[in-house]
């Protein structure tokens, strides 16, 4: 059976082609990024106008490289949230159009759960059950993963999760959107020692995070050097990625002893920086345990990730009601277990 993807739930356009024998056949992603650049960041509206000239290209395209016709496919799977809106509501019609018209189901994927198994992608892949970070713009999470649908969630940021951290430092740093690589590229030549920002939460017994105080100190640290902000960018960008990757090691090993499991998986946009992997990989090497992550293209929204999650759950026979239906917001937690 072949699946195909749609992944629109922001900025990124991404369409996969999945095999259940195969795996992966093909992928293809139009990123908005240049777009929304001069904004400074994401515009709801230009997003969802450009998703809707991007969708079926990238569908032919993705058909196209996977060297099979539309007819070949046994399904639509498609990311029905969380997300925005406007966005959301252009992958949905876009997939059940064309559900309707091959008379296939079209499948609704929930985005975390796609990131969630986006390191399924990968050779070798992690065996159920283990602990998933998520961490990115919108989500900071640690969750217990028995296996695919069956979450409990053991801690989660009680106010910015940490991709939002890494935007607003690069942006108070003067950087470019995104701002991921440049902060990280910034933190490579930074000294870690000229500027101690706090770790928050991490005497607190649970495995919740808050990343708002960070962001404070940055900005804080950044007025005070405003003069010549210039000399200490590298130095903030490397002290503020340590104090980051810092908290989620504390979180991600109250996590793994909390459960008694050995694999972490990380998923999610942050799961990019070089550094934090870094660090989960040295805890896992300590806690005799391994982590698993995604390959950085697919670290970011993607459509490999939702044709995965898609295939799970249509092999699992959930499919829609062919109606339309997307969810801005849509716990993790709600899914059914497979």
């Amino acid at each position: 059976m072949r699946i195909l993807g749609i992944e629109s739930s922001c900025d990124e356009t991404g369409v996969a082609v999945y095999d259940d024998e195969q795996g992966l056949v093909s992928h293809v992603l139009h990123t908005q990024i240049a777009m929304h650049a001069e904004y400074g960041g994401v515009v709801p509206e230009l997003a969802s106008r450009d998703h809707i000239k991007r969708i079926v290209p990238l569908v032919r395209m993705a058909v196209e490289k996977a060297d099979m016709s539309l007819k070949d496919l046994s399904a639509i799977a498609y990311t029905a949230g969380p997300g925005l809106i406007g966005a959301l509501l252009t992958g949905a019609m876009g997939a059940g159009a064309l559900a309707y018209s091959l008379n296939i189901p079209s499948v609704p994927v929930h985005h975390m759960e796609g990131h969630l198994l986006a390191p399924m992608l990968e050779t070798p892949r992690p065996e159920f059950p283990f602990v998933a970070l998520l961490i990115s713009g919108g989500h900071t999470m640690l969750i217990k993963v028995a296996k695919p649908g069956s979450y409990e969630l053991l801690g989660q940021s009680v106010d910015d999760a940490a991709g939002e951290a890494f935007d607003k430092t690069a942006k108070l740093l003067g950087l470019p959107y995104p701002g991921g690589p440049g902060l990280e590229a910034l933190a490579k030549r930074g000294d870690g020692q000229r500027f101690n920002f706090p770790r928050p939460m991490i005497k607190s017994p649970n495995c919740d995070f808050s990343f708002a105080g960070l962001k404070t100190a940055v900005l804080n640290a950044c007025l005070e050097h405003r003069d010549h902000l210039d000399e200490v960018r590298c130095d903030i960008a490397r002290a503020f990625t340590e104090a980051v990757a810092e908290t989620l090691v504390i979180k991600c090993r109250r996590a793994l002893r909390l459960t008694g499991l050995k694999t972490l998986v990380v998923a999610g946009g942050v799961s990019a920086n070089t550094d934090i992997r870094s660090s989960l990989n040295s805890l896992m090497e300590k806690e005799s345990g391994h982590a698993f992550f995604a390959r950085r293209e697919f670290c970011t929204d993607n459509g490999a990730m939702i044709a995965l999650a898609g295939m799970m759950r249509f092999k699992a026979g959930q499919i829609g009601d062919g109606a339309i239906k997307v969810f801005p917001r849509w716990p993790l937690t709600e899914l059914k277990a497979l």
